[in-house]
């Protein structure tokens, strides 16, 4: 037993030996690991740089072979004691990218054709004058592109921006480096080192034709190895000169519509299969419809003809999950008051960012800036009961847009050719019927919010036209009877919400222009500052690499449920604040 135990003890003193004696070979190597990453680190900063460099440059490329929608939204500030600032006028820009003729921004919207020019100036004295085409320049860094002889870089550290881990570097234009370069913060994408964020200012600050802006630019990741810009937030918060007074102000800048040139109707043809005759099995009706049938069949198909226009365009999103939510509150309204629309009503969604929305034929498009605001289901039923009541009342025709000839227009034209608006005489009729639509409904007892909703938006009207007139169809029609029904604003109430902030409800997929719901947990406020009704607010997005689009997002509390219990949210909850 002894032997034994000697036996043991030596074994176990061997052992012991040995791994202490592999413990310190590990600790050597990992010594002399971290003794070369750090001289790896060291020499590599300039190595770093010039791959950032390199994909730059080639981003400037691959950014110029596409030709996006851009939106850009502004709002002029004034300090306010009680909110921080509030906004006091607004200006609204729409337009199409065209890289062939240099940065030109091709405008939408028939008041501002052949708006261009050079960055966002001033040309008044006293008054703001921005030119669109000085927000597309936030697109770039540099548009002459980025090297180590013109700026110095300025390692700070790694940092995620979602999932997507990155080299944080302060970039500063060298002395003589020129006019227009950019100084401020980027960030790269560790995996293949592609700018995804930058955050600054063009230098020099001001000059005769007017101010640079600061801004903060970010890119997303819309196919494997493809970023593109998407996102831009400006602000001047008291930048003054003696030629052109105090600035202040905050913008978004959104582009989409990446896809438009490479339309999904060429991955569906190459889809198509010929089946052998035996198995064809045709769906199509077997005898001619009824002249009742045909004509519906010919309204159809003409405000068909309009939406693949729209959406071709990339003015309205592709048919999705959004539509569904919309058709679920419309069928709640339609089936408490025993109304059968024929052929039944659908939803599509709008993708800029005025409030707005109109019903052709039987189709409501609702705009992503109107979604984006509503506080809740009750409120978004009331905006759906108003078209469904312009279906009913004024059973406008679609016969002008029955040929495809005449709806087959440039893109550039979309907005300026098309008008789906209703007189002043309709629009009564159709809130009148709205309003004995929506007593009957499950929403019938929440429609104080909906007041809510409609008596800040009154006030807020003077300050924000440009974001209350519509480009298609109609303004949020002001119904008097909810105003009045609804309880006083309470600006020192954190849990009174009477209108979301832009950007809070819809996501939006630049490349596809599909939108979905995002959502968000309800955070409770802490300021009065933090309600910013209908205000433009800062781009935070959680970056990711791309993946299938087979991953959905989840809808928040504007999910609603079939039947009366779908208007059983509380209203008074304060919603989530805009996630990005």
């Amino acid at each position: 037993m002894n032997c034994t135990i000697v036996t043991g003890s030596c074994r176990h003193h061997f052992l012991a030996n040995a791994w202490l004696a592999a413990f310190a070979i590990l600790l050597s190597f990992a010594a002399c690991a971290t003794t070369a990453n750090a001289q790896q680190s060291t020499l590599n900063i300039d190595q770093t740089v010039d791959r950032i460099v390199a994909a730059e440059n080639r981003e400037i490329a691959t950014i110029r072979r596409y030709s996006p929608i851009i939106e850009t939204y502004i709002q002029d500030m004034r300090p306010d004691k009680d909110l921080g600032s509030v906004p006091v006028k607004d200006h609204y820009f729409l337009g199409l990218v065209d890289f062939k003729k240099g940065v030109v921004d091709r405008s939408l919207l028939a008041k501002h054709k052949g708006a261009s020019g050079p960055f966002a100036h001033f040309t008044q004295f006293f008054s703001t004058q921005y030119e669109p085409v000085g927000f597309l320049e936030m697109i770039f860094v540099d548009k002459r592109g980025i090297d180590r002889s013109h700026y110095h870089f300025d390692f700070v550290r790694r940092e995620f921006l979602g999932e997507v881990r990155c080299l944080v570097f302060d970039v500063e234009p060298l002395p003589n480096a020129g006019k227009f370069r950019f100084k401020g913060r980027i960030w790269a994408d560790e995996n293949d080192y592609t700018i995804v964020r930058f955050n600054g200012v063009y230098t020099p600050v001001s000059s005769l034709n007017g101010y640079n802006l600061h801004f903060d630019s970010w890119r997303t990741n819309m196919q494997p190895g493809l970023w593109l810009p998407t996102y831009i937030f400006s602000q001047e918060s008291g930048l003054k000169s003696a030629m052109y007074g105090l600035v202040r102000f905050r913008s978004q800048t959104r582009l989409w519509g990446y896809d438009l040139q490479n339309p999904t109707r060429e991955s569906e043809f190459s889809e198509l299969q010929v089946e052998a005759p035996g198995a064809i099995q045709d769906a199509a009706p077997t005898q001619d419809p009824t002249p009742v049938e045909a004509e519906r069949e010919w309204q159809q198909r003409a405000a068909d003809n309009v939406l693949e226009r729209l959406q071709r365009a990339g003015i309205v999103a592709p048919a999705g999950p959004v539509d569904k939510v919309l058709a679920t509150v419309v069928n709640n309204i339609e089936v408490t008051n025993n109304v059968d629309i024929e052929p039944e009503v659908r939803c599509r969604v709008m993708l800029t960012s005025t409030l707005e929305s109109f019903s052709l034929g039987h189709t409501i498009v609702i705009s992503r800036g109107l979604l984006d605001v509503l506080p809740d289901e009750a409120s978004l039923a009331t905006m759906l009961a108003q078209n469904i009541g312009e279906i009913l009342v004024t059973k406008r025709t679609t016969d002008a847009w029955g040929f495809n000839d005449i709806t087959n227009v440039a893109t550039t034209d979309v907005v300026s050719r098309f008008s789906f608006r209703t007189t002043p005489d309709e629009l009564k009729a159709a809130n009148q019927k709205a309003l004995d639509l929506l007593k009957n409904s499950p929403y019938k007892d929440k429609l104080k919010t909906a007041g809510l909703f409609l008596k800040q938006l009154d006030i807020e009207q003077k300050a924000l036209p440009a974001l209350i007139s519509p480009s298609l169809g109609d303004r949020v029609f002001l119904g008097q009877e909810l105003i009045e029904s609804a309880p006083q604003l309470q600006l020192a109430n954190l849990d009174q919400i009477s209108a979301l902030p832009l950007g809070g409800r819809i996501k939006l997929d630049p490349w596809a222009d599909r939108v979905e719901m995002v959502k968000a947990q309800p955070v409770a406020l802490i300021s009065v500052r933090e309600k910013m009704p209908f205000e433009v607010t800062p781009f935070e997005p959680y970056l990711t690499y791309y993946t299938t689009p087979n991953a959905k997002l989840q809808s928040n509390d504007f999910t609603p449920k079939p039947e009366a219990s779908s208007a059983s949210s509380d209203p008074t909850r304060a919603p989530a604040p805009p996630q990005r």
